[in-house]
Formats: structure tokens, C-alpha cells, sequence
């Protein structure tokens, strides 16, 4: 346990902002509110909320975090690190890898693959999901950042709940479209009769995706896409909803085998402010070859 006594200037202040200048200065400020509300930092022996007041004579305790063990085994699956420093690292993933284990599978994940490459990742996310601050699905290829400690991982996180970091994807899709652009605004959650998918209703958590038109051919369209916000599925959900789904998507799309990469939905670009670096970061990942090589067919059949 450790404790800190209350100094003169700290008097009148909330528990939360004298934890972050005098104690936790490398952590965000959620990352202290959350201590305080699991009450694992306590006044005087007492939980009390992250806003309490503190006067004189008081004395904070904090409990120590204790790691915990990670039962994964590191494999060997020669990722695509985009780029790697102290703080985090940008993996290019390729479609048909899982990002982090679960208990409906056993088969190699992406943080197998982690925990093999680096000697560091942040753990508040648990020991199966380590340094995992977002995810992309299982079928979709492309970039996501990992974080390598918990300071990283909760700036991180933060910017993505207030939108500040930036996601453009690639995608493929079925019939043509009118406009050159626009947006889906239509609120998600889980279907309520089929619980592996997401669905378009009212009582859903608000979703909004912007598209561009990049490319027309017969029977598909090229889009750019940009995440406004991250739900679950959102693209695939969205895109859907307004009878074009991703190709090759068997549970928002037909049941069509299109190529073997599985859906046609890249994550192409990924652009963030380095939480210790305070560099805004932007990188662009190009289409797997597969992607590529389908467009190709489509281009040639089109000019036929």
C-alpha cells in the first residue's frame, strides 16, 4: 500500500487532479478515475468519488496493481509491423486473422503473434487482450495500432471515444451507386434474435459512416469509407442496411464465395496524435493482392 499526505496546496482540491499532478503523471486522468471508482485508491481508509474534496490531514492509499500472468503462448506469425516505438506499434493485418483470443476459438491470434515480436504490451485490456486498443474483424485486412504500456493505451483510447483518430477503409461492394458521396447515419446494436450479428434499429447506439465513390464497374463499386464513430460491424452493418454490402460478407451479404480473402474490406489508413511523441502519426497500408487483382478483373471487364 502505498499513501500520500495531503500538502498544503492540495487543500480544497479534487482527489482525481492531485492524484494526476503529484502521483500519476504518467497516466491519464480515466485511468486514475477508474482506480478510484474499483476503489483500489481510498481517503483515510475510505472509498470515496473521484470528484471528493480533500482538506487537511488527509491521507491517500493506493493499492498496487498487481500483473498479472499472461496464459498465451507466443507464435511465430512474422506480422507486419508498420512501424514500432517505445510507446506503441501499427501492425498491418491480413484477413483471415483473428485479433485476440476468445473462447469460441483456438486458433492463433494476432496477439500470438504480438506477445512473440515485442517484449511489451499494455494490460489494461486483461490478459487476453493485451496492447489491443481497437479491433478490426477476423476478414477485414489492414492497419491498428497496439499500445506497448497503459499510459499509451488510455490516450489512445480516449482520442477514439471523442473521434480524434482517424480510420479510412477500402471497400468493395455489391450494385451501383447514384452518389458520388455521402453518409449512413443509422443507429447499431445487437440483433435481437441472432446474437453473432449486429443490426439498423432505433434503440441502437448512434453509428454514422461517410463514403466516397472511387471507382464504378458493372455490378460493383469501390468506396472509401471513414468511421465516425465505432460500433461493431459498423461498415459491414451500414453498408447492408442500404442494400450494398461489403463482397464476399456472407453474414451481411449473400452467401457468395467471391476470391478466398473473405470479405473485400480494407483498413487502409490510420492517423493519430502520438500520445508522448505529440506528433500527429498518419499511416497507409496499400490492398492485399488479392484486393488488387480483382479490381484488375473488374477494370478489364468493364472496357469488354
Amino acid at each position: 500500500m502505498t499513501k500520500y499526505s495531503i500538502e498544503p496546496d492540495d487543500i480544497g482540491l479534487r482527489l482525481d487532479h492531485v492524484l494526476i499532478s503529484k502521483v500519476y503523471q504518467d497516466q491519464s486522468r480515466s485511468y486514475v478515475q477508474q482506480r478510484i471508482k474499483d476503489g483500489h485508491i481510498t481517503v483515510n481508509g475510505i472509498s470515496v468519488k473521484t470528484g471528493h474534496i480533500l482538506k487537511s490531514g488527509d491521507v491517500i492509499e493506493m493499492k498496487p496493481v498487481e500483473p498479472k500472468k499472461l496464459g498465451i503462448e507466443a507464435i511465430n506469425l512474422n506480422l507486419d509491423i508498420v512501424y514500432e516505438d517505445d510507446d506503441l506499434a501499427v501492425i498491418n493485418k491480413p484477413s483471415g486473422l483473428i485479433v485476440h483470443p476468445a473462447s469460441t476459438t483456438s486458433e492463433a491470434t494476432l496477439v500470438h503473434g504480438l506477445l512473440h515480436q515485442m517484449d511489451e504490451l499494455s494490460s489494461i485490456n486483461g490478459v487476453i487482450r493485451p496492447g489491443i486498443v481497437h479491433r478490426i474483424d477476423k476478414d477485414t485486412s489492414g492497419l491498428l495500432v497496439v499500445a506497448k504500456n497503459d499510459f499509451t493505451h488510455q490516450a489512445l483510447s480516449d482520442d477514439l471515444q471523442v473521434h480524434d483518430i482517424l480510420r479510412v477503409y477500402v471497400a468493395l461492394v455489391y450494385g451501383q451507386f447514384k452518389e458520388n458521396e455521402g453518409s449512413i447515419d443509422a443507429p447499431i446494436a445487437r440483433h435481437p434474435k441472432n446474437r453473432l450479428k449486429m443490426t439498423v434499429i432505433s434503440t441502437g447506439k448512434p453509428a454514422k459512416t461517410h463514403f466516397k465513390v472511387l471507382e464504378r464497374f458493372d455490378r460493383y463499386t469501390l468506396l472509401e469509407l471513414k468511421l465516425e464513430t465505432g460500433r461493431t460491424h459498423q461498415i459491414r452493418v451500414h453498408l447492408s442496411y442500404i442494400g450494398h454490402p461489403v463482397v464476399g460478407d456472407p453474414v451481411y451479404g449473400p452467401k457468395e464465395v467471391v476470391g478466398n480473402s473473405g470479405q473485400y474490406l480494407h483498413a487502409k489508413t490510420l492517423s493519430f496524435m502520438h500520445p508522448t511523441k505529440k506528433e500527429q502519426m498518419t499511416f497507409t497500408a496499400e490492398l492485399p493482392l488479392e484486393f488488387q487483382q480483382l479490381i484488375q478483373e473488374l477494370r478489364r471487364d468493364s472496357v469488354l
